[in-house]
């Protein structure tokens, strides 16, 4: 279920950024914060898919561990 939930989310922030860019259009002459929402995005949906999440593995590296299951 867990990583149902990454793909959801990772897909609906990367369908927001879609239709931001299709609808408001986008000004590539200006950076904006939307390129972090979208590296959100895809890595949420690749997170899904593999299985691999790249921020619990920093977290990992920093001494973190993962939450037991009840």
């Amino acid at each position: 279920m867990e990583r149902t939930l990454r793909g959801i989310a990772g897909l609906v922030i990367l369908l927001s950024l879609t239709l931001h860019w299709f609808l408001d259009g986008a000004d590539l002459e200006r950076p904006s914060w939307l390129w972090l929402t979208a590296f959100v995005g895809f890595n949420l949906l690749q997170s899904a898919v593999t299985n691999w999440c790249p921020m619990m593995w920093f977290l990992q590296k920093l001494g973190m561990r993962r939450p037991a299951h009840a």
